[in-house]
Order: C-alpha cells, then structure tokens, then sequence
C-alpha cells in the first residue's frame, strides 16, 4: 500500500486527494475548492461544482480572500492579503482524521462587504483541539460580487450569492467532511454578524434542509435582508452608476464595479435599516423573512442558540454611520420613516435620550436587539431556543468606552487572542486564558458536541427560551447567570415594530 494511503494528511474527497499539513496536533487543509471559481460568465451566478483534478492536490496555502477595502479585522500581519473574485475555498481543521467527530461550519460576518474564512480572528484550531471537533470555515462572495443582488438584470444574475456559496459549502461538507474525520449528520452552522443573519436565513431556505443540526447565531443583523422589489429596483440603480449595459456588467473591471457599489450604499443608506448589501427575501431560495417563516413555522427546527452583546453599536458610533442611528438626528429620521406611530413609546424606553448612551442602545436594538427578539419570540414554539446576552468588557475597551460591543465575543469562543484584534482586546489573553472564554467555548463546544443521542442533555444549566419567561443566558467577566427577561422595557417598545 502506498505512503500516501497512510498519511493522514491526505483527505479523499469525491473530487480528487488533497494533502493538508499538522500543526500542534491539528491536520489542516487550506485554500479547499467548494466550487467552480466565479470568474468570467460564472461571475454574478450561482455556484457549480468544482472539476475533479488526479493524483494528489496541494491544501497548504490559503486561497484569495475577496476583493474588499482595509478592516481592523483582517489586519494582523498573519492574516491573508492577497485579494480575488476566485475565492470559493474553505478550511478545514481536524484532530483525527480516522474517526466521526462532530462538525462545526463557521461564517465569517462583516456586512457582507467585509470578512473572509481566511482570517486569523477565526482560526478554527483551538476550537479542534480542545472540543474535539472538526472546524469548517467558509469563505464567500460578498461586496459588489456577492452581497448585491443583481438578478434583476436578467440571465445569467442570480440572487442571494452569498447564501447560494454557503449552501454549496455545506453541500461539500455533507459529501466530503467524513474524508476529514467528521460526522455528516452532526454538523452545527454557527456564524456572526451578517454570519449569523446568514444562518437564521439558512433556516428559513427550504434548500438548506438536511446540511446542518443545529446553529448558532452571534449578533444576527436581520435589517441586512430586503424584499425583492427593494433589491430589483437598487440593481437598475447600480447599473445607472456604473454606466453600462448589462452585456457589459460581467466583463467590467473590479474597480468600476466596487466604486458604483460603494455609491449606491451610500445613496441606500438613506433609507435605513435596508441597506444596499445583503441577502433577499421573496424568490425561491428565501421565500420569506426568517422572522415571518419563524413566525409561520416554516422553518427549520433544529436547536438553536442566539444572541447580542449589550453594547452592540458602540463600535459604530465613533464614526457616526448613518446605517446605524446613533446621533440624534438620525435615531429621529429613522424613526420617522420607519416607525412614525411608535415615536413615543421608543424614546420612553431610553430615559437618557438623547445622551451619547442611550443612542448607542438606540443604534443597537435597531439593527441587532429588536429583530433578534422578535425572531427569537417565534422561533423558539418551534425548536429548543437557547439565548444569551454577552456582557463581559475588558479593560481596553471600557478604557474606551465601548463596551461589550459588536464582535468583542469572537475572540472568547474562538480563543483567537493571537489575532491582531485579540491582541488589542486582550492583550493578555494569550498568556492568561480569560474565565469568560473559558466558558463560552466550552458552551459552544458542548452544544456541538453533546445531546446526540436520544434522551441526552447537552446542558443542564441553561433553561430554554420561551416568550412568557424570555429566559437568557447573561455572559458575564467571572460568571453566567439565567436571567428573566434582562431588556424587558426595551423590548416591549419595540414589540410590533419588526
């Protein structure tokens, strides 16, 4: 028998043999085609399956990240800098390639503009070591070549890109991940920010049935997904920016494409919440809004944890967006245009309006806090629902006045202290183990781990959600707790809203 059939490096996927490396006990395989790259008349549609390749193909570079502008979270020295339209790979990480280990598929967030697999901020290494477990991170177009929608323009422009390349993800992952020693039928879909809108979307897609088990959602932003008039009519503005026909628009530079993406956001924002990148309801893929499909029960119902950080917009605040209302001219015109009768009743739920706090919650619960209650209040009649709120800051970012802001949990379920923004969050962090990321990747690991079998409790600890009780789990510096219902006032302004 041949040295290659004894490495166990070399995974035998359905495509073709791909050798991955070792490092601290961890095989891993990078830069793992998904599918066909999107380059020339694949550009703007959906994914197909990659070709077959013979012998032994190399998976010890990353591929390409997607073409996006500079961001704090990829910004480390380690991170990938390269950046292409041909960046359908994965990563995969595994402690034991002979055995059936539980799966976890990660989705990176950042607006569907920003964000890649790739990123040191989510190296799934850690979370394969210490739970056991075989870590999946999808990389997926976003920005000008996956976060439009642009099936509006005709043949050959599909909707929801982004969605379509997760779905082709998990596809592979349900063909190939038993080659990598993971279990098809335990896989959990877990992701943050427009990560995490990605999975509530997963499970309202009827496509999606049968990929995953279970999910996890770190501050969904649902005001990320439109209706499909919204979006038809922004992909005819888009092609009015870019001055061009539609027979053009495949062939046309990435820089012209970028730039009249940039300016119909900036035209779209206007309009907030519904912005100009995201994914798209009404049309076959995602007949629904998660929070209506959740609502009607057309989901699906695997077991699911949720959540927000207490600070969500803080972050966002210093550079005062105007997506996200955190000034008082702006939490006024949303309000105007987006929920003129509840005027009242929502600035009562922020007794220091219009004091930089108060915006700041303001900012928060329109993009992440109230439409994360109100899918949450649905969803959790259909499937167990575990929810929790992350309060834990450290001492650089209360030094900063943030906060337990937008992503500050990353690097506590990922122990990504190494990243550069690990670094500048906990600069200790890779000295000291902090208490709070002990905890929350060891929930995170026993939710993906445990209570396969029938009969069996993953946790015994954190009570089920329910809209009477709204029972949540507060993540805390030192400790957890269960709390009844910690936003109540908050989230009874909103009520009706979304």
């Amino acid at each position: 028998m041949s040295a290659v059939a004894h490495d166990r490096t070399v995974a035998h996927t359905t495509l073709g043999r791909l050798r991955g490396t070792t490092e601290g006990g961890v095989h891993v395989w990078r830069g793992v085609p998904y599918a066909r790259q999107p380059l020339g008349e694949l550009r703007f549609a959906a994914p197909i399956a990659p070709e077959p390749w013979s012998g032994v193909r190399d998976a010890l570079e990353h591929g390409p990240i997607p073409p996006q502008g500079r961001s704090f979270v990829g910004g480390g020295r380690d991170d990938p800098k390269l950046r292409d339209e041909a960046c359908l790979t994965l990563t995969v990480w595994s402690p034991d390639t002979t055995a059936a280990l539980p799966v976890m598929v990660w989705i990176p967030g950042g607006a569907f503009v920003y964000g890649a697999g790739q990123l040191q901020l989510y190296n799934g290494s850690r979370l394969a070591a210490n739970g056991n477990v075989v870590v999946v991170n999808v990389t997926y177009r976003i920005g000008a070549f996956g976060g439009l929608d642009l099936s509006a323009l005709g043949d050959g422009f599909d909707d929801n890109l982004a969605l379509r390349d997760q779905l082709a993800a998990l596809r592979w992952v349900r063909e190939n991940i038993a080659a990598f020693g993971g279990d098809p039928d335990r896989v959990t879909v877990f992701g943050e920010s427009a990560g995490a809108t990605s999975v509530l979307a997963l499970l309202a897609c009827p496509a999606a049935g049968g990929l995953f088990a279970r999910a996890i959602a770190q501050s969904p932003a649902l005001p990320l997904i439109a209706d499909r008039d919204t979006r038809s009519h922004r992909a005819r503005r888009f092609l009015e920016l870019l001055g061009l026909d539609v027979a053009q628009v495949k062939s046309a530079p990435q820089r012209s494409l970028r730039r009249a993406a940039g300016r119909l956001q900036l035209e779209s924002v206007a309009e907030t919440p519904t912005l100009a990148y995201g994914l798209t309801y009404g049309v076959d893929l995602l007949p629904e809004h998660p929070i209506a499909a959740a609502r009607a029960g057309t989901v699906h119902p695997v077991p699911l944890i949720i959540g927000t950080n207490s600070h969500e917009a803080s972050m966002f605040a210093w550079g005062k967006p105007p997506m996200l209302p955190t000034t008082p001219a702006a939490a006024e015109s949303w309000i105007r245009r987006c929920a003129p009768h509840a005027r009242e009743r929502l600035l009562a739920a922020y007794p220091a309006h219009p004091r930089r706090q108060a915006l700041v919650a303001i900012g928060s619960d329109v993009m992440f806090g109230a439409p994360t209650w109100a899918f949450t209040d649905a969803y959790s009649a259909h499937a167990p629902t575990y929810v929790y709120r992350f309060d834990h800051t450290t001492w650089t970012l209360r030094a900063l006045g943030l906060g337990a802001t937008h992503g500050s949990e990353i690097v506590h379920v990922q122990h990504s202290y190494a990243s550069y923004l690990g670094r500048k969050l906990h600069p200790l962090g890779r000295r000291v183990l902090p208490s709070v990321g002990r905890r929350m990747q060891r929930t995170w690991l026993d939710f993906a781990t445990r209570g396969w079998e029938d009969g069996e409790q993953w946790r015994d600890d954190w009570p089920h959600y329910d809209s009477v009780r709204r029972r949540t789990r507060v993540i805390r510096s030192m400790r957890d707790e269960s709390v009844d219902d910690p936003d109540a006032v908050r989230r009874q302004a909103w009520s009706g809203i979304y």
